[in-house]
């Protein structure tokens, strides 16, 4: 009898600590935040500026910074990470055509081509990367295509040296949708925002580095930055002079200060995530019908941990992903299906040849499989563990 109480008591124990646990939910990320202490003493100095936009010497020192930290020689940053994208077609001087792009991917990058006035031309992704595949780029081209807009997914580079062959070969633009690609490098070493004509980033709160809200595009010359710059500030070239129909996309002061501190703990928050990593890595092993994304079990460049994608198989693991997905928020596990849906399925972009699903198998199969766990620098082991118990069947 005392042994059937005690076993009843440690039940009633264990069910309460887990109605405890899923009050506190694990987010699936959890922005980089600077040190008060830091920031205070540069937002007195801005007060007692009077300065707070119009490109202010925070606003200056970020862009020399971060040219440095990610080894470019151009770069502009901008109030959030849509800008620079719909900002970068303008630059190159792309105003009718087609534009090949991805439809694995965040919808901002569509909708830059949208608000251009271009047309997106969808094309089907790489299994193992979820990347746009270069095998089916050139199928795509037509005689009003301009551009290609492929995205670097999850951070994992694309395969920037086929994409340019393509891009040469028919006199094509490139640019990178980079915004998951922070600090990211290839295997030698440079920058995967060396390659193409330009290269946007997003320095949203969910990502490796933020600004609170921001971005940056990274070019290739010195002109071509002034003309960026411009295009930013309303088109002025001076106080009297418009030389380019332009926007108001200026980072201001505040958010600049912000950037500078956290570009001086982005690493330290990389190395954490690579940590949390690994012990999914581990976990994921024993998991029958879940893997990591293929590009992680085989990582042939610098990665920073962006995101941790797994696939499920349906068949195999018992459950769909929708479903493995409702489970874990039952558990307090905030997972993400990212991409999903597909941007080709948007109301705006289905009416597109090129958005049909039998031209995007690859692509429609991946957003129906995928789902992100969990993944930040304050991630503990504990944490970790709870995430994976979530996902495992009893």
């Amino acid at each position: 009898m005392v042994c059937r109480y005690l076993q009843t008591q440690c039940t009633n124990l264990q069910k309460k600590a887990m109605k405890e646990q899923s009050v506190s939910p694990i987010t699936v990320t959890s922005p980089l935040l600077p040190d008060l202490e830091a920031l205070q003493p540069m937002l007195n100095d801005i007060w007692q500026r009077k300065w707070i936009t119009n490109m202010g010497c925070y606003h200056e020192q970020l862009e020399q910074a971060l040219t440095h930290y990610l080894g470019v020689e151009y770069l502009s940053v901008f109030t959030n990470g849509t800008l620079p994208l719909i900002t970068a077609l303008q630059a190159l001087g792309i105003t009718e055509g087609e534009v090949i792009t991805s439809p694995y991917s965040f919808v901002a990058t569509t909708h830059a081509i949208w608000w251009n006035g271009l047309k997106p031309v969808f094309v089907d992704v790489d299994p193992k990367t979820g990347n746009i595949n270069p095998d089916l780029i050139e199928s795509a081209i037509t005689s009003r295509t301009v551009a290609i807009l492929p995205v670097h997914v999850y951070g994992c580079p694309c395969d920037v040296e086929r994409i340019q062959a393509i891009a040469d070969k028919h006199n094509l633009k490139v640019i990178y949708d980079a915004a998951h690609a922070f600090g990211v490098r290839l295997a030698d070493g440079t920058s995967v925002l060396q390659y193409g004509d330009m290269s946007t980033l997003s320095f949203h709160a969910t990502k490796v580095y933020n600004t609170i809200e921001g971005g940056a595009l990274v070019s290739r010359s010195q002109q071509m930055k002034e003309r960026i710059d411009h295009l930013k500030n309303f088109g002025f070239e001076d106080e009297v002079t418009v030389v380019a129909p332009g926007i108001n996309s200026k980072m201001d002061e505040v958010r600049s200060a912000y950037g500078l501190i956290n570009l001086k703990q982005v690493d330290t928050a990389i190395a954490a995530r690579k940590k949390a990593a690994e012990q999914y890595i581990e976990a994921i092993k024993g998991i029958r019908g879940l893997r990591c994304f293929p590009f992680i079990e085989n990582l042939s460049f610098q990665w920073n941990y962006a995101y941790f994608p797994i696939l499920v198989d349906e068949g195999e693991y018992g459950f769909s992903r929708d479903a493995l997905y409702e489970r874990m928020r039952e558990r307090g596990v905030m997972g993400r299906r990212y991409f999903y849906p597909l941007i080709s399925t948007f109301e705006p972009y289905t009416h597109y040849a090129s958005a049909a699903k039998d031209n995007l198998p690859i692509a429609s199969r991946l957003a129906s499989d995928v789902i992100c766990l969990p993944m930040h620098h304050l991630l503990t082991k504990e944490d970790v563990e709870r995430i994976v118990q979530s996902l495992i069947l009893e």
